[in-house]
């Protein structure tokens, strides 16, 4: 039996961090995972960002809710969905997550928590656990499901590799030229019949 492991940002709808750097005149917050890929290193230098800039989750989520899945997102989710099991595996956290997947029809999503302090700022992150998206694979594969992965950025790389298949989308030329190996697309139709040949057992 087949599982989807899908990444959230940059494949489904548009990477939170740079709408926000958009909106608030920070650009040095456009840093993302496809940039670097020590995650843990990456939120501690956005939680000082926020906070020299005096800005929390409240302003982030005011972002957010005016943020729409990317044009095709919901319609290749919904075929992918009428066709076998996918979920959502995003290093993003459940307080970001919500409208998002309100707008794309309430899929599965396993992600992360913040903490928030007393005056609204983001003080640190939980991790459901470590190198989650390799996590969860393995974990799904453990009680008997074949992954399938497909994401964007370096912390997507671990799922992909250990997945019976795996493709990049709309991924960075760097990291279409660091792993050559890996099939990478840009629409979503094809993506989708990458997907689909493998749990049907067809050959491209």
């Amino acid at each position: 039996m087949y599982i989807v492991c899908l990444d959230m940002e940059g494949v489904l709808v548009p990477e939170i961090w740079i709408e926000f750097a958009r909106e608030s005149g920070i650009p040095e917050l456009t840093r993302t995972t496809r940039d670097e890929p020590d995650y843990d290193k990456l939120m501690k230098w956005r939680m000082g960002v926020l906070r020299e800039h005096g800005l929390g989750l409240r302003e982030i989520q005011e972002t957010i809710s005016r943020i729409d899945p990317l044009p095709g997102a919901k319609e290749f989710l919904d075929r992918l969905r009428s066709e076998t099991q996918a979920i959502i595996l995003s290093d993003t956290f459940e307080e970001f997550a919500k409208p998002l997947m309100k707008k794309l029809g309430w899929p599965t999503i396993f992600c992360n928590s913040l903490e928030i302090d007393g005056d609204g700022f983001i003080s640190g992150v939980r991790m459901r656990c470590e190198h989650s998206k390799l996590t969860t694979v393995r974990g799904l594969q453990a009680i008997g499901f074949e992954t399938i992965a497909a994401g964007d950025s370096y912390n997507d790389l671990e799922m992909i590799e250990a997945s019976k298949a795996g493709f990049l989308f709309r991924t960075t030329e760097q990291i279409k030229r660091d792993y050559p190996q890996l099939p990478a697309y840009e629409r979503y139709d094809e993506l989708l019949e990458a997907i689909l040949c493998v749990v049907r057992g067809q050959s491209r």
